[in-house]
C-alpha cells in the first residue's frame, strides 16, 4: 500500500522518496508547479516557456530544467488564446474518412497549412447534416484557426457570425448553403459531359448514371449534365436509366444489377464516384460471368473519380488532382486570414478524361 504524506511518499517496504513541489500522481504538473520548482514567478515562468524575449540565460535554464523534470508540457492552444487569438489548429470536417478521395484531400490541405506553422485536425459527418452541424460547432467553439468543409447540410448560415468574426472557412467539394463563402469545386459538368459524349462517340445511346444522394450538390451538378447531355444529342428520355441514393458499393452494385436485368439494359454506364464505380466493377464481373464462356465485355464504364487500382482495371475514367483541391482550399484559408476583406472566392479545379479500356467498349450492333 501507498501513502502519500504531502510531497512524502512511502512505499510499504518503509522507503520515503521525494516528489518534485507540486508533482502529483495521476494529474499533469501546471505552470504553477514548474515556477515552484525553479523558485520564479508565475509570469516569468509563463514568458520562458512561451519563449519570449529579455529574460536571463540562468533563470530560463532553471526554468526549462523544472519543466523537463516535471514533464511539464506546453499547452500550445491555450495559450494563444490567453493572448486574444485562435490556435494554430486547422479543423477539416470531411464526408467520409473512408474515402480514398478524403484523405488525398486531407494531404493536400496538410502540406500547404504545414509551412505556415499550421496543424490539421480532420473529423467526419457520415455525409450526416445534424453530426456535419454538431462537429462545426465543436471546432469553432474550439477556436481553431481557420475551417474547412465538404459540406452535407442544406444551411450553414449558422456559421456566418464565425465568417463575419473573421474567422476563415472554406467550402471545398460542395459549395455552402444560405452563406457566401471560399469555395473550392471540380469542374462536374465539363468531366460529365467529356464522359458522355465520349460514350456516344463510341455508339452508344442507352447509357446510365449510378448516382450518390440526390440531395448532394455534386451529384446534381453531375446529373443535371448528363441529362443535358443525352438531350442535345437527341436521345429520348436520357433520364430513364438515372439512378441515384447508391451511398456504397454494395448499393451501387445491386442498381447496377437491376439496370443491367432490365429487358432493354443500358449499354453503358457513368458512375458518379470512385465507390460506385467499385460495386459496378461487381455488377459486371457477375454480369460477365453469367454469359457464355469467352465472351467480351459488352457493357462499357466510366468512372468519375480515379482510385487506386484503377490504371490495372483498364477503367476509364473522369481525373482530377484531388491533392491540389486540398492545397487551394488551405490556401484559400491562409490568405482569408491576411486579408479577411476580399470578397468570397470561387476555385474550380479542371477535370480531364483518362482513357485506360473499359470506356472504349463499343456500343452492340442493333
Amino acid at each position: 500500500m501507498v501513502m502519500q504524506g504531502g510531497a512524502d511518499v512511502v512505499t510499504s517496504a518503509g522507503t520515503t522518496t521525494r516528489r518534485a513541489p507540486g508533482a502529483r500522481s495521476g494529474r499533469r504538473p501546471t505552470l504553477a508547479s514548474v515556477a515552484d520548482l525553479a523558485g520564479v514567478s508565475l509570469k516569468t515562468a509563463s514568458r520562458v516557456l512561451n519563449h519570449e524575449p529579455n529574460v536571463a540565460d540562468a533563470t530560463r535554464a532553471k526554468v526549462q530544467d523544472a519543466a523537463q523534470q516535471l514533464g511539464f508540457r506546453r499547452n500550445a492552444v491555450a495559450a494563444d488564446l490567453a493572448r486574444g487569438g485562435s490556435s494554430r489548429l486547422v479543423g477539416f470536417v470531411t464526408g467520409d474518412l473512408a474515402n480514398p478521395f478524403y484523405s488525398a484531400l486531407a494531404s493536400g490541405i496538410e502540406r500547404e497549412l504545414r509551412p505556415h506553422g499550421l496543424q490539421l485536425i480532420t473529423t467526419s459527418s457520415d455525409e450526416d447534416p445534424g453530426r456535419e452541424h454538431a462537429l462545426t460547432e465543436a471546432l469553432v467553439e474550439r477556436r481553431v484557426g481557420a475551417l474547412v468543409v465538404t459540406p452535407t447540410a442544406t444551411d450553414h448560415s449558422a456559421l456566418r457570425p464565425e465568417i463575419e468574426g473573421g474567422t476563415p472557412v472554406v467550402f471545398v467539394d460542395r459549395p455552402a448553403e444560405g452563406i457566401e463563402a471560399d469555395t473550392v469545386v471540380i469542374d462536374n459538368r465539363g468531366g460529365v459531359r467529356a464522359a458522355v459524349e465520349h460514350l456516344l462517340a463510341h455508339g452508344h445511346r442507352r447509357i446510365a448514371l449510378v448516382g450518390d444522394e440526390s440531395r448532394l450538390w455534386t451529384f446534381q451538378e453531375r446529373c443535371d449534365e448528363f441529362v443535358a447531355t443525352l438531350q442535345e444529342a437527341g436521345v429520348a428520355d436520357p433520364g430513364r436509366y438515372v439512378r441515384d441514393g447508391a451511398h456504397d458499393a454494395d448499393l451501387a452494385r445491386d442498381f447496377v444489377a437491376e439496370l443491367l436485368a432490365l429487358p432493354e439494359p443500358p449499354t453503358a454506364l457513368l458512375t458518379a464516384n470512385n465507390k460506385i464505380t467499385v460495386g459496378a466493377l461487381h455488377a459486371l464481373r457477375d454480369h460477365l460471368a453469367a454469359l457464355p464462356a469467352g465472351t467480351p465485355p459488352d457493357v462499357a464504364l466510366v468512372g468519375f473519380d480515379d482510385f487506386e487500382l484503377a490504371d490495372l482495371l483498364d477503367v476509364t475514367v473522369v481525373g482530377y488532382d484531388v491533392v491540389e483541391m486540398g492545397r487551394q482550399a488551405a490556401a484559400l484559408a491562409v490568405s482569408r486570414a491576411e486579408e479577411p476583406d476580399v470578397p468570397p472566392r470561387l476555385v474550380v479545379v479542371p477535370t480531364h478524361l483518362v482513357v485506360r479500356g473499359t470506356g472504349e467498349i463499343p456500343a452492340p450492333a442493333s
